[in-house]
């Protein structure tokens, strides 16, 4: 084999790509990044009745989002007259044959092309498995094309991965049983035998196989949902690999870095959205504010940045914050069954307390009007009055909403004048 590392990632564009339907891809991409080698993408489209241009295009945009950089681009379809050219030559050579065939139903194929089986035991190394060798007698003469147009994917992939120089074929243990089958191709062509890692099947949480159809969503949905790139490539890289250490949040240059098939589990991986949520959350906090802001797309008051890193968990739901929790920063207009909490606190105590905390707000200086200041001077008063009596006044005052970050947090980013006015606003409606 070539001295560079060349991995690929072929998908076929039946279907929007997901977390499942990636991993393989991000798997061979990382390794290819960490051994300073080549990554391609070849888009296998033979399958011309399910292959779309839409799901073409959402393959390549979930893998730019995520930070996947291709270095070479291939479409299956484009190779056609190459396979027709050494499905040809195995026929002269008698490893291959036309099969007259009996159709399974009316104005059925009656021709295809046939492999000559040698009967052998196949052995290859498996990065992740170890040794694994298979008879191949049960495999019999085994198909490799319906015609000379129109290759089979055991046949195309060896020789795309030929061509190509793929030196690592990287992709799910679901294709384990494949391999026999396209060594022997490999062989009667003449062409390397690439390295095999096959990675472990994923699971949703009741242990099934994901699958395009079943518990798999659009990365792109993903991202509509409001999680981020770095999330989901981190959270899909631990699907089956683990670090040397218990490191679990990694940017992709340290993914890159840590990256190798040895730390592959052979055991499957469970997909857990709660996981992958906490990963979401994650990132968010360790986004500098300038990048969260930007993330966010939407003016935003740089001082509840901070807060919203603590909170949100996913961007949509940091916009949401922004028009709910934080949409204090807008205005307030609490009514007087919100400032009593639908009359719990007399009108005339929340009153009284208001007063009390105005006057006590304007002996702190300006620029000592902090959450913290605030919160140190407010405290024992609260504690002797009763801080629930105290406090949802305060904070309803304040807010003009029944959810918000506490009373101390709000004043503090509402500044002493702000607070002062708020606070007037509401003893006048008490």
């Amino acid at each position: 084999m070539a001295d560079k590392v060349v991995t690929r990632f072929a998908p076929s564009p039946t279907g929007n790509l997901n977390l499942g339907g990636v991993r393989a891809g991000i798997f061979a991409w990382l390794f290819a990044r960490h051994n300073k080698g080549k990554f391609i993408v070849r888009i296998e489209d033979t399958d011309k009745e399910r292959s779309k241009k839409e799901f073409e295009e959402n393959i390549f945009e979930s893998l730019q989002w995520l930070g996947v950089d291709i270095d070479q681009k291939y479409r299956q379809s484009e190779h056609a007259g190459r396979h027709e050219e050494l499905l040809r030559k195995l026929i002269a050579e008698d490893k291959a044959y036309i099969s007259k065939e009996k159709p399974k139903e009316e104005g059925g194929r009656t021709e295809v092309i046939r492999f000559h089986n040698p009967n052998k035991v196949v052995t290859f190394f498996d990065a992740v498995h170890g040794q694994i060798s298979f008879d191949t007698t049960d495999l019999k003469d085994f198909i490799i094309a319906k015609s000379f147009t129109e290759p089979l994917f055991h046949f195309a992939l060896v020789v795309d991965d030929w061509d190509e120089g793929v030196t690592h074929v990287v992709r799910g243990e679901d294709h384990v049983s494949n391999t026999p089958r396209q060594i022997l191709i490999q062989e009667a062509l003449g062409a390397p035998r690439p390295e095999y890692a096959h990675l472990p099947l994923i699971t949703g949480a009741d242990r099934t196989k994901l699958s395009k159809r079943k518990g798999a969503m659009a990365i792109t949905e993903y991202r509509a949902l409001g999680y981020i790139s770095e999330a989901i490539l981190n959270f899909d890289t631990m699907l089956g690999w683990h670090p040397s250490d218990e490191q679990e949040i990694f940017s992709k240059e340290e993914l890159i870095a840590a990256f190798t098939l040895d730390r592959v589990q052979k055991s499957p991986a469970v997909l857990d959205e709660t996981k992958l949520l906490w990963f979401n959350h994650e990132h968010l906090k360790r986004l500098s504010d300038n990048e969260y802001a930007k993330r966010l797309e939407q003016e935003i008051d740089p001082r509840l940045i901070p807060l919203l890193k603590e909170r949100a968990k996913t961007l949509v739901e940091a916009r949401e914050m922004l028009t709910t929790e934080f949409g204090f920063m807008q205005g307030a207009s609490p009514s007087v069954e919100l400032l009593t909490q639908d009359g719990k606190i007399t009108a005339e105590v929340a009153s009284n307390h208001l007063k009390a905390i105005a006057d006590m707000f304007e002996h702190i200086p300006d620029e000592g009007f902090s959450a913290a200041q605030i919160k140190d001077i407010l405290w024992p008063y609260a504690t002797a009055q009763g801080r629930g009596d105290v406090l949802w006044p305060l904070r309803t005052a304040l807010s003009g909403a029944t959810k918000s970050p506490d009373p101390f947090i709000i004043a503090g980013l509402l500044g002493k004048a702000e607070c002062l006015a708020r606070i007037a606003a509401a003893v006048e409606k008490l």
